[in-house]
């Protein structure tokens, strides 16, 4: 049987970038933002992002802050799934190695549940902590760890006991595994494609922790998707998403979708933002694995929470994007905004 390209790349970047996991909060050091003017954004009409189409790698293509093939050295090499050194290669071995336990253990807790007819776990911590094992290793290993920033936000707003949406902007698979160091050791739930639920291992981890998955052409998906993220705020869990809806391939921040502010706000929950620098660096979008150590490059930056309450759509909207932007250098910026 014919395995598509997208089908195997989506399978080994996802191991490498698992969307469901937490993993400890890395150490924190605060700093002052330099602020830009007010940003506005353009809108879909649509509650979840439609698919995007597919990407032909190619060499010769032109490069940008998050396809940078070029100039990484005599080791490294094009495949038909992307570009390879030797770093990418201990990465992908490593979140491999580590995957064959970490698949074993979720098939000992999906053989209990279904044991149990799902009377226990309902809250499905159990996969959670599962791949937070997995993540734990692999980011130490691989020297993978970003820095947080202003960690003592999300510190003090976890002290009071409320459920809260994380949003961030997204450059890279690294950037899910980044958000699971954010959040530490909690249970939450990762708002995703609905593709991501048949790439092997990784799609079990998904469905067995109850993460919140959306399919695109289908406008039922999305409403019961909608309802499923309501139901979790409102019982205590936190909901982690990407408000631009697919991966920026320039590096610099999308326009939002409006689906996240409307699960928080139908529940009143607060939205967290967090802005995610430098993770297309690295691992660019032409990349099978990422091509250097996020440690010492990457950063992760907490903003403080957004309150949904007694305000509309589009003033949460922009405060939450302004946040974000607030927190990205120069070149991560959206570019014809004022």
């Amino acid at each position: 049987m014919k395995v598509s390209r997208v089908t195997v790349a989506l399978f080994f970047s996802g191991i490498a970038s698992s969307v469901a996991f937490t993993y400890p909060a890395s150490k924190a050091v605060s700093h002052n933002l330099k602020t830009s003017p007010s940003q506005t954004k353009a809108k879909s009409s649509s509650l979840f992002p439609q698919p995007r189409s597919k990407v032909t790698l190619s060499a010769t293509a032109a490069l940008t802050p998050n396809d940078s093939s070029n100039g990484n050295g005599f080791l490294t090499f094009k495949t038909k799934y992307g570009y390879l050194n030797p770093f990418a290669i201990w990465y992908g071995f490593t979140a491999i190695a580590l995957g064959l336990p970490w698949y074993v253990a979720l098939t000992i807790a999906q053989l209990l549940y279904k044991v149990t007819n799902n009377k226990i776990d309902k809250m499905k911590i159990i996969p959670i902590f599962l791949s937070q094992i997995w993540g734990e290793f692999l980011l130490t290993l691989t020297a993978s760890r970003p820095e947080v920033v202003n960690k003592e936000i999300l510190d003090n707003f976890m002290k009071e006991g409320r459920a809260g949406m994380f949003v961030a902007n997204h450059n890279s698979w690294m950037d899910i595994p980044f958000v699971g160091v954010t959040l530490g050791w909690r249970n939450y739930k990762l708002i995703s494609k609905a593709e991501l639920g048949k790439v092997p291992i990784l799609g079990k981890a998904i469905r067995l922790g109850g993460h919140v998955m959306v399919d695109r052409s289908n406008r039922k998906s999305q409403l019961l998707t909608f309802k499923a993220g309501m139901q979790w705020l409102k019982d205590g869990v936190h909901l982690a998403a990407f408000p631009e809806g697919t991966r920026s391939k320039t590096g610099r921040l999308l326009p939002f979708k409006a689906g996240a502010y409307k699960m928080a706000q139908k529940v009143g929950a607060p939205i967290i933002p967090m802005s995610i620098v430098k993770s297309g660096e690295a691992h660019p979008a032409d990349w099978m694995f990422p091509r250097q150590k996020s440690a010492g490059l990457c950063k992760i930056v907490i903003h403080e929470p957004v309150e949904t309450k007694d305000r509309d759509e589009k003033e949460v909207e922009k405060l939450v994007r302004q946040a974000i932007i607030d927190g990205l250098p120069e070149e991560q910026r959206p570019l014809g905004e004022e």
